[in-house]
């Protein structure tokens, strides 16, 4: 058994032919998808952030309205930029979406990605302390994340307060019991997988890693996996870990569905995401159900990873994604015995 989610980026453009033309159309989109892949038997519903640009940035609002209207799917980001969040306001945000959806929100958590401006991180009034780079500034951010969700107080109360406290140091409320074991670090390296499950985080890896071996995508991926459960042994955790990777994955199961992705590329590239950074981008998959499980069949990563998020074009509208979520549910799974 396989968890099956959608990963959405959010784009809105005022293009004629965008059906998402707007923030609030994006929004309000992402609600009713999440509806949508719950009725077609769907695990997950994963929003990606992304700040200053035409797409889901502050998570949480869409967190919790997201969970507010199902009763069963998974509600996750991927991921939020840790660079740019103050954790203990994150973490009383995080505690209400969570409790919102009845303790079903899996938050993903990283550096982040390349930004449309430089050093946005700046105008949120976050900056590296001497020495740091934004990277260790963004790990520092999630450390006390992690640490202030576990529900320890660690405030010293006012001796005279507005409303009665609890004995001892105050925690960070609302707290959500749970929540610090659905959290997930998005490793674009081995190295900070590693890092990752030695600090009880599961691992999200996306549709592109930096290229560490010049292999193709799914091969130094699931040597990414197999290096984060190795290390997550090795720190003696209690329970076991969760994995998910990304992937576009389309069955060509109607006439639209050719029109759209008939001629989807289904080569991985090489290429560079940041000045120095030489980084790999994992394929499409797209193809008649058939050859499309015999495709999936020698991905190796998604053979390691117990949850598949799905990278949906928003823009398309929500009747054509969930139709996707439904053919790769319906006439893929099963034949890959994830169903």
């Amino acid at each position: 058994m396989k968890k099956i989610g959608f990963l959405s980026f959010g784009h809105w453009n005022p293009s004629p032919q965008s059906g998402t033309r707007t923030a609030a159309d994006a929004l309000l989109q992402a609600i009713d998808l999440a509806v949508a892949a719950e009725e077609v038997g769907a695990d997950g519903a994963y929003y990606r952030v992304h700040h200053f640009a035409r797409q889901y940035a502050s998570p949480f609002p869409l967190l919790a309205a997201v969970g507010a209207r199902t009763k069963r799917i998974e509600i996750g980001t991927g991921v939020i930029d840790m660079r740019y969040e103050n954790p203990l306001y994150m973490a009383e945000d995080a505690g209400a979406a969570d409790l919102i959806s009845g303790g079903r929100l899996q938050l993903g958590i990283s550096r982040g990605s390349p930004e449309q401006v430089i050093e946005g991180w700046r105008y949120f009034g976050y900056a590296p302390a001497d020495g740091e780079t934004d990277a260790d500034m963004a790990r520092r951010h999630a450390e006390v994340f992690l640490d202030v969700i576990e529900g320890k107080g660690f405030a010293q109360p006012n001796p005279r307060p507005m409303f009665p406290n609890p004995p001892g140091l105050l925690r960070i409320e609302p707290h959500s019991p749970g929540l610090r074991q659905r959290i997930w670090w998005g490793a674009a390296t081995d190295a900070t997988a590693q890092w990752a499950a030695k600090l009880g985080m599961n691992l999200q890896s996306s549709t592109l890693k930096f290229d560490e071996t010049g292999e193709p995508f799914h091969i130094q991926q699931a040597k990414q996996i197999r290096a984060y459960r190795a290390a997550w042994k090795e720190a003696g955790h209690e329970g076991e870990s969760r994995v998910s990777v990304s992937r576009s994955i389309f069955p060509l199961v109607s006439d639209m569905d050719r029109m759209y992705f008939g001629a989807a590329d289904s080569q991985d590239h090489f290429g560079y995401i940041e000045a120095n950074t030489r980084a790999v981008f994992g394929r499409s998959y797209a193809a008649e159900p058939d050859a499309l499980i015999e495709d999936l069949r020698g991905d190796e990563a998604i053979a390691e990873a117990d949850t598949l998020l799905l990278t949906v074009p928003n823009q398309l509208g929500v009747a054509y994604n969930a139709h996707v979520l439904e053919a790769v549910i319906k006439y893929v799974a099963p034949g890959l015995g994830w169903r």
